[in-house]
C-alpha cells in the first residue's frame, strides 16, 4: 500500500526536479500554495498534510513546464504588481517591480485628489493605467495599446479592480487618438536592443518580441514617443518613461532635444536609472 504524497514530500520532489534553478525552492512553494489555494506559510505551517492524486498530478505537470522555462505567470496566470494580483497571457509582459517605480513617481507629481488626464501608452496588461486610475480615483484614464489580445487582458484586469473610469483605444501609440491632450503620458515601451543576450534567457523568451525588442539600440520607440509626445501633453503636462539601465543619459538628451523642461531620473531598486520625466514648458514663455 503506498503512502500519499504529504506537503514536504511533494516540495523536495519538486525542488530535485528542478535542482538546476536557483530558484527552485521558492517555484515549488509558489505552485504547491497555488494548487492548494493557501499561502506560502501553510505550507511551512502543516508539512505534513496530505495531497491528493489530483494535486499531486497537477503539482508534477507545473513543475515539468517550469523545467522547459515556462514562466511561473504564465503557470499561474497572474502576477502581482503594486499589491494587486493581475491576469498575465502570452500575449502581455509579465509585470516586473520595477515599473513600480513609475507609480511612485506620478504620486510625487499629482495629489491623490486631483483631477487630471492620463494616457497610458502600449498599456500591456494594464497595470500602469489600472493603478494610476485605482490611486487617482479622479483621474480621467486613456490607456492604448497595438495589440487586441493585450487589451482583452487590460480590460479583464480593469474589470477584476473595478476600475471603470478608464477607455481603452487599440492604437499604435498616438495615430488613433484624437486631438485631445493630457496632464500626464506615462509608458514602459520596448526597449531593449534587438542583439541583447537577455532575450535568450529567463521569461522573456515566453514573453512578445514586440513589448520588449525596439530597434536603434532599443531607443526607436522612446524616441518616437518623446518626438510626438508634444502634440499630445497640456502645457506644463508630464512626460514618464520607463527605460533601460543604460540609457538614462540618451533618453535625458532626447527629451532635452525636444525642448523638455526639469528633466528628472529615477532609480530603480538596484540603484539603477530606470524612469525620465520630462515637462513640456508653457506655452506663456
Amino acid at each position: 500500500m503506498s503512502t500519499r504524497p504529504n506537503i514536504k514530500g511533494s516540495l523536495s520532489l519538486g525542488e530535485n526536479l528542478l535542482s538546476g534553478s536557483p530558484s527552485s525552492r521558492l517555484d515549488c512553494e509558489v505552485l504547491l500554495a497555488y494548487i492548494l489555494e493557501k499561502d506560502r506559510s501553510y505550507l511551512r505551517a502543516w508539512p505534513e498534510k496530505n495531497l491528493s492524486d489530483a494535486q499531486l498530478k497537477q503539482f508534477l505537470c507545473y513543475i515539468e513546464q517550469r523545467q522547459k522555462g515556462r514562466p511561473i505567470a504564465h503557470l499561474l496566470g497572474e502576477r502581482e504588481f503594486w499589491s494587486r494580483d493581475f491576469f498575465v497571457s502570452k500575449d502581455v509582459l509579465i509585470p516586473r517591480p520595477d515599473t513600480e517605480l513609475l507609480i511612485d513617481v506620478a504620486q510625487q507629481k499629482f495629489q491623490a485628489n486631483q483631477s487630471f488626464k492620463l494616457l497610458d501608452l502600449g498599456t500591456g496588461s494594464g497595470i500602469i493605467a489600472i493603478t494610476l486610475a485605482l490611486e487617482f480615483k479622479r483621474a480621467s484614464v486613456t490607456a492604448v495599446d497595438a495589440s487586441q489580445q493585450a487589451l482583452t487582458i487590460a480590460k479583464k484586469n480593469a474589470a477584476r479592480h473595478c476600475a471603470n473610469h478608464i477607455e481603452f483605444i487599440n492604437s499604435d501609440w498616438f495615430n488613433d487618438l484624437s486631438s485631445e491632450t493630457f496632464d500626464l503620458i506615462v509608458s514602459n515601451p520596448p526597449y531593449i536592443c534587438s542583439t541583447d543576450c537577455h532575450l535568450l534567457e529567463g521569461d522573456v523568451r515566453f514573453e512578445p518580441s514586440s513589448a520588449l525588442v525596439s530597434e536603434k539600440e532599443g531607443l526607436r520607440d522612446i524616441e518616437h514617443i518623446i518626438s510626438n509626445a508634444d502634440d499630445f501633453l497640456a502645457p506644463n503636462g508630464y512626460l514618464l518613461l520607463e527605460h533601460g539601465y543604460q540609457q538614462g543619459s540618451a533618453v535625458k538628451n532626447l527629451l532635452e532635444l525636444s525642448s523638455f523642461v526639469a528633466v528628472g531620473q529615477f532609480q530603480d531598486l538596484q540603484g539603477h536609472t530606470r524612469a525620465t520625466l520630462g515637462q513640456k514648458p508653457s506655452t506663456l514663455r
